[in-house]
């Protein structure tokens, strides 16, 4: 069985449309071009401006990077299926899917945890920061972020690969966590490392972020107005970040993996912020809502 058939409740209305299909190609086409556009300007001008060149906005370029790879994940395979009547894909490129995905996926996490012990850095300790946040740290933590999650979906990837397949009919646009419905028998190896990699991948990191903000938040209503105005500017694109993709990491958990049965109308909500709301919502953010980024922006635009 080397062939999964891929068939989505929430958008098989729109694969089944002949007569929509190419505009529906076209719609997707426009969207993928716009993501990795706007995501590869601000890397761009990350990358070109110097005094852009600190920690805080280079876990920014990192954080649009993946937002390409993740899109070219996605978006190539799911623009094929609306030019073929039958969508299909190997179980092999299946299984590569959800290892890119869910690599990005924890690294994102990773990411934001060590952006968020950036600014703790900055705004708490100012005087240390240049000796603490060296290129060397930073270096470290990019490393860190992809490596670690690449390692723990590694893990998985090669026992699913070993697990038996009772089925061939594959509910989803593309492969994340609802794949282990096709298996006869869920190793229980599979599913404890499961959980490990949620704790060391999402929990901890989400944890460790809140409770750094939190702090950040409590040193700053001690200071003067201006500190907390400047603190709170820094820090709400990232915490903006973070409420946006632990939402869609929760609907992957509850909706994939428990297989709870949410209404029609949710599910196409969430999968429309999976495949379009989430890739655009980092470029708009820091684009916007980061100061020296907007100026450069606006001096390439105008």
């Amino acid at each position: 069985m080397d062939k999964l058939n891929v068939t989505d409740i929430t958008l098989s209305g729109f694969v089944e449309m002949n007569k929509y299909r190419y505009l529906y190609f076209c719609i997707m086409f426009i969207l993928y071009t716009l993501i990795m556009c706007s995501n590869a300007t601000i890397v761009y001008l990350i990358w070109r401006h110097k005094n852009l060149h600190e920690p805080m906005y280079i876990f920014i370029a990192a954080l649009l990077f993946n937002s390409v790879v993740y899109s070219t994940t996605v978006y190539p395979k799911l623009m094929s299926d609306f030019l073929f009547e039958k969508q299909t894909i190997s179980y092999s490129a299946c299984l590569f899917q959800f290892f890119m995905f869910y690599t990005v996926g924890g690294s994102e996490f990773l990411l934001l945890a060590a952006m968020a012990y950036d600014r703790y850095v900055s705004i708490c300790k100012p005087l240390r920061y240049p000796t603490i946040m060296r290129k060397t740290t930073v270096s470290i933590l990019l490393v860190v972020s992809w490596f670690f999650a690449a390692c723990h979906i590694t893990v998985q990837v090669i026992l699913s690969f070993q697990s038996k397949l009772c089925t061939s009919d594959f509910k989803g646009i593309f492969c994340n966590n609802a794949m282990y419905t096709l298996q006869c028998v869920r190793p229980r190896a599979l599913i404890i490392f499961g959980v490990v990699s949620l704790i060391n991948l999402v929990l901890l990191p989400m944890l460790f972020t809140v409770f750094t903000y939190t702090k950040i938040f409590t040193i700053s209503q001690r200071s003067c107005k201006e500190f907390r105005r400047k603190a709170f500017e820094t820090c709400l694109p990232h915490l903006l970040v973070l409420i946006s993709f632990t939402s869609l990491m929760t609907y992957d958990v509850t909706v994939a993996r428990v297989e709870s049965n949410l209404p029609k109308t949710a599910r196409f909500i969430m999968t429309l912020q999976i495949i379009l709301y989430h890739p655009l919502f980092n470029p708009i953010i820091y684009g916007l809502k980061m100061k020296e980024i907007f100026k450069h922006l606006k001096k390439l635009l105008c």
